[in-house]
């Protein structure tokens, strides 16, 4: 009797745990009835995160009342996996503050991201569930896959910003001008001998001098404009400004031809111009004066077109005449004689000699021209840094260090280069070019902090927001960063941002380029457009030209479509 007591025991113990276990065994069995809407389909990164919203939908009498269930979406791929945040339900009968799935069947929406790895991008996700009722032991249900992933087409992003280079000034062929002045007695126009010995005469003649032996200047032209000031009846004074171009003529062609100046005698070489009364030298000395009442004056010349009734005017301003008849009028008596010359620089081929034999001969824009008529980088340095070593003040010397050695992929010389300049000049282009290092450096907030304040530095700096837009998820901002120039970043801008049309037309803009990455592109958009000629025939493109898309484009899940299509599978195989 006791035996049998015992046996029965066991039996009501063992009916309890199968009926426990028996509701989350059927949640077990037909976990496949559960339906999942998974956003977006397949799963896609977005500014360097993978993001998901799972729609669940429990079917009728599918969700145990007692049981608590954790729900794990996970990422799975070769040799790893990772896991979303687990979300926990709860079935009508459990006294808990989790979301209830009612016995009559119900839903729950969940959304999560994970930061995205360069080993998801063949990846499938899964919703993996536990199930418990109290203390119980928890039961797995199996893992049942919802969506491949990932699509990671914004990683293509050509990350590496446009630093900026600035440029020389240098000219081969620079104008100048050679000028003296001289100035006449009151109703005069004879030249004075003390007006000739002036030290700017002096100089002017000097001037003149060495350009007719110097092979490195060709003297151009000249031009004499004479002036009378604008007292006086005008008759008069139109007499005395031509004298006066007359005589300063006669002197500068005697002075030409002593100096054995070419071509001085021919037709055109000399021109001249008489002022008779000089209203706009009267305005321009005043304005430059201390003289009482001159704004009284000024307005008087500003009242009255007539010369005779400004002149009038004028006069009755008795105090202020005396000083102008003293401090204005006689320099307003003059010729004024101008010679135009061109300085002819070194031509390229002594440039480039002198840059390696003799560089400190060179101004700084000659330098900086240098660096322009070489294509090897390591030349290039070489002369921006004799550049930088020779003008330490000159930020864009150092600068273009910088620029050069970021070309050449040496990160932390060129910042150290850059931040040299900037001590020099705190310019936009350095602000830049900061920027792109701190790109390069992964710290895309400072770097998007630098291009933003450097927007005066040119298009350079559009182009690399759009990177930034581009890495941020924000492909609207990308497209118009980007703008209308073609360029891979600017197409793979516009297929984010779903123009799939607009893409195919700016890379088709860049025409056959040597880059596999563009073909490559084109086989993406080409795949959303659903154009297997262009997939397939930009896809071989891209493989001959570089190998590595063939194992990339197996993985791809742009291409998922395609598993099957015979010639995708011959083309990546």
């Amino acid at each position: 009797m006791k035996k049998l007591t015992l046996n029965l025991l066991t039996l009501g113990v063992a009916a309890i745990v199968i009926s426990s276990c028996g509701g989350l065994n059927k949640m077990v069995d037909n976990s496949s009835t559960v339906d999942y809407d998974v956003q977006p389909s397949p799963v896609e990164t977005h500014g360097g995160e993978v993001e998901v919203t799972i729609n669940t939908t429990f079917p009728e009498k599918y969700f145990n009342k007692k049981a608590v269930v954790t729900a794990t979406p996970v990422l799975k791929y070769e040799d790893g996996q990772t896991e979303f945040e687990p979300t926990t339900l709860q079935g009508e009968k459990v006294e808990a503050n989790n979301k209830v799935i009612p016995y009559a069947g119900g839903s729950y929406s969940y959304t999560g991201k994970v930061p995205y790895k360069p080993e998801m991008l063949k990846s499938e996700l899964v919703v993996e569930m536990s199930a418990q009722i109290k203390d119980k032991d928890p039961v797995l249900i199996p893992g049942i896959k919802i969506a491949d992933g990932v699509i990671a087409t914004p990683t293509l992003v050509n990350d590496k910003a446009q630093a900026i280079l600035v440029g020389d000034k240098f000219q081969r062929i620079v104008p100048e001008t050679y000028d003296a002045e001289i100035l006449y007695v009151i109703n005069k126009y004879d030249i004075r001998n003390s007006e000739l010995k002036k030290e700017q005469v002096a100089e002017f003649q000097k001037k003149i001098a060495k350009a007719s032996t110097d092979s490195a200047i060709v003297i151009k032209d000249a031009k004499i404009s004479s002036y009378a000031s604008p007292d006086g009846a005008y008759d008069l004074n139109e007499r005395l400004s031509g004298n006066r171009g007359d005589a300063a003529e006669r002197y500068l062609e005697r002075a030409l031809k002593k100096m054995k100046v070419k071509g001085f005698d021919t037709e055109g070489f000399l021109s001249t111009l008489e002022t008779a009364e000089d209203w706009d030298g009267f305005k321009k000395l005043m304005e430059e004066s201390d003289i009482k009442d001159k704004e009284l004056i000024l307005r008087v010349l500003s009242m009255y077109s007539d010369p005779a009734v400004r002149e009038k005017e004028i006069k009755n301003i008795a105090e202020a005449f005396e000083e102008i008849k003293v401090e204005v009028l006689p320099l307003l008596r003059r010729s004024q004689m101008f010679i135009n010359v061109e300085n002819i620089g070194y031509t390229d081929e002594e440039i480039i000699a002198l840059s390696q034999s003799d560089p400190d001969t060179l101004n700084l824009e000659e330098i900086l021209y240098a660096a322009t008529l070489t294509d090897d980088n390591n030349e290039k340095l070489r002369i921006y840094q004799v550049a930088a070593k020779n003008y330490p003040e000159s930020f864009r010397a150092k600068n273009n260090v910088g620029y050069i050695l970021m070309e050449q992929g040496k990160t932390a010389e060129a910042k150290a280069a850059f931040e040299e300049a900037q001590a020099i000049q705190d310019d936009d282009v350095i602000k830049n070019n900061l920027g792109a290092v701190a790109l390069a450096e992964g710290d895309i907030t400072k770097a998007e902090e630098l291009f933003t304040s450097a927007m005066g530095a040119g298009n350079a700096v559009n182009y690399n927001l759009g990177i930034i837009k581009i890495k941020q998820g924000d492909y609207t901002a990308a497209v118009n960063y980007f703008g209308n120039k073609a360029s891979f970043n600017a197409a793979l801008a516009q297929l984010l941002n779903d123009d799939v049309s607009k893409c195919l037309a700016t890379l088709g803009e860049m025409g056959d380029t040597k880059c596999a990455k563009v073909d490559y592109l084109r086989a993406v958009a080409g795949a959303r457009a659903g154009r297997d000629e262009v997939v397939f025939n930009n896809l071989s493109a891209a493989i001959a030209k570089d190998a590595k898309w063939k194992d990339y484009a197996k993985k791809d899940a742009e291409f998922l479509k395609y598993a099957a299509n015979e010639a995708f599978v011959k083309i990546v195989e």
